[in-house]
C-alpha cells in the first residue's frame, strides 16, 4: 500500500444479509490493496454494511472472513419450533455469535472509539412517541458515529442495524426500540456526500435477488397438519395453509409474513434508488453552480472597469460562498460505486431452511466482490 496522507476518503456499505456482507468482504479486501486504503477517515454502513464496517474500521479484514466462513444461518437468526412456518419470528442469535467469536457489544465500541477510521452505522428509530404529539418533522432514523457515542451504546447500535425486520423482534439501545437500519436508510451515500471533510467515495450497493415462495415448505407443512386433520383448530388451520397454497402459485403473497417481507423489500429497494438519484442530482447540481460562478464572475469583472475587477472578484465569490444551498459544499467529489448481485452462488438468506451454507458458496461471494471491484477501479480513472 501507498504511505500514509489525509484521511480524507469514505467508505459506504449498504445492507444485504449474508450474500451481501461476503460481497462487501471482497470489496474491502480489494480496496485494502490500493492507496485509497490509507485514506479512509470514515465508513457509513447499514445491516450487514454496519458488521463489516466495524471489522473494517478495526483493520480486522481477516479475522471477519473467518467469522463468515464458519457462521451457519442458526448461528445469526435461528428458527423457533413453534414458528416454523414462513414468516414466523426467529431468535437473534448473532449477537452472542459475535460476542463469542469477534467480541462483545462493549468492546467492539470501545476499540470502534479509538480507531482512526470513524464509522457511522444507521438504524431504525420504532420507539412509540404518541404523547409526543406532532410527529410531522418524524424521520425515524437515527445515527450512531463510534467517536462520540458511548462504546456499549455503539456496540447494541451496530447489532440493532442488522436486526432483519422480517425476522426478528427490534432491540432496546439506549431507551430507544431500534431494527434493521434498511427501512430508512439502505445505503447512507448522501451522509458521506453531506460530510465536507469527504473528497472521494468509494461504495459498494448490494443488488437483491429474491427466490418465489417456496412451495415445497408449504406442502411439508401440510403434510404434518394433515395427520391431526380431526382436531377442529388444525382443520381450520389446514384450510389456510390450502389457501396460501394457491395465492403463492399464482405468484401472490401465500400469507401475511411474506406480504411484509415483500412490502420490506419495496421500501429497502426504493430508498436504496433515491440515494443514488439523489447523489446523481447533487453533483449535477454542483457542476451547474460551478459553471453558473465561472460564468457570472468573467461576465461581471469583463463589465467592470479594470480598477473594479479585483475587488468585484472577491465579493462575487463571498456572495456565492454564503449561498444557503441545501448541500454543504460546492466541489466534486469523485465517487466509485460497485453494484454487486450474488449471482448462482448466492447464499439461501431467508434462515427458514435447514440447509448450511457452503464454505465453498461463501469463498465464491468473496472473490465475485473482490472481482466486481477490481473491473470497477481499472475503469475509474478518478480514483
Amino acid at each position: 500500500m501507498a504511505g500514509k496522507g489525509p484521511r480524507n476518503v469514505a467508505i459506504v456499505l449498504s445492507g444485504g444479509g449474508i450474500n451481501g456482507v461476503l460481497l462487501e468482504l471482497g470489496f474491502l479486501r480489494r480496496l485494502r490493496e490500493t492507496e485509497l486504503w490509507s485514506r479512509v477517515g470514515w465508513i457509513y454502513g447499514t445491516s450487514a454494511g454496519a458488521l463489516a464496517g466495524t471489522l473494517a474500521a478495526l483493520d480486522r479484514l481477516d479475522d471477519l472472513e473467518e467469522f463468515l466462513l464458519v457462521l451457519q444461518p442458526a448461528e445469526a437468526f435461528r428458527p423457533r419450533p413453534l414458528w416454523r412456518f414462513p414468516g414466523g419470528l426467529h431468535d437473534y442469535t448473532l449477537p452472542e455469535t459475535i460476542a463469542s467469536r469477534l467480541g462483545d457489544a462493549a468492546e467492539l465500541g470501545e476499540a470502534l472509539a479509538a480507531s482512526e477510521i470513524e464509522l457511522v452505522v444507521f438504524a431504525t428509530d420504532l420507539t412509540s412517541h404518541e404523547e409526543d404529539g406532532d410527529e410531522s418533522e418524524r424521520h425515524y432514523e437515527l445515527a450512531y458515529p463510534s467517536h462520540s457515542t458511548l462504546p456499549e451504546t455503539m456496540g447494541r447500535a451496530i447489532l440493532a442495524s442488522a436486526a432483519i425486520s422480517a425476522l426478528v423482534l427490534p432491540i432496546n439501545v439506549d431507551d430507544a426500540i431500534v431494527t434493521d437500519g434498511g427501512w430508512v436508510r439502505n445505503f447512507p451515500l448522501d451522509h458521506a456526500y453531506r460530510n465536507p471533510e469527504v473528497h472521494a467515495i468509494a461504495a459498494f450497493r448490494y443488488v437483491a435477488s429474491y427466490r418465489p415462495t417456496d412451495l415445497a415448505l408449504l406442502a411439508r407443512v401440510r403434510d404434518r397438519l394433515d395427520r391431526f386433520r380431526a382436531v377442529p383448530p388444525v382443520r381450520a388451520l389446514l384450510a389456510e395453509v390450502r389457501l396460501a397454497e394457491e395465492r403463492a402459485a399464482r405468484g401472490e403473497p401465500a400469507h401475511y409474513g411474506e406480504l411484509i417481507v415483500r412490502l420490506m423489500r419495496v421500501a429497502i429497494a426504493r430508498n436504496t434508488v433515491l440515494e443514488e438519484h439523489l447523489a446523481d442530482d447533487r453533483e449535477a447540481s454542483v457542476a451547474a453552480l460551478q459553471g453558473l460562478r465561472q460564468d457570472v464572475l468573467a461576465a461581471a469583472t469583463a463589465a467592470a472597469p479594470p480598477w473594479r475587477r479585483q475587488r468585484l472578484r472577491s465579493e462575487l465569490e463571498e456572495f456565492f460562498a454564503a449561498a444557503p444551498f441545501p448541500f454543504r459544499h460546492d466541489r466534486h467529489v469523485p465517487t466509485l460505486i460497485v453494484r454487486g448481485t450474488p449471482g448462482d452462488t448466492g447464499l439461501d438468506p431467508t434462515f427458514r431452511s435447514d440447509e448450511p451454507w457452503p464454505e465453498e458458496s461463501k469463498r465464491a461471494l468473496i472473490e465475485r466482490g473482490y472481482r466486481l471491484t477490481d473491473s470497477a477501479l481499472a475503469a475509474h480513472g478518478e480514483l
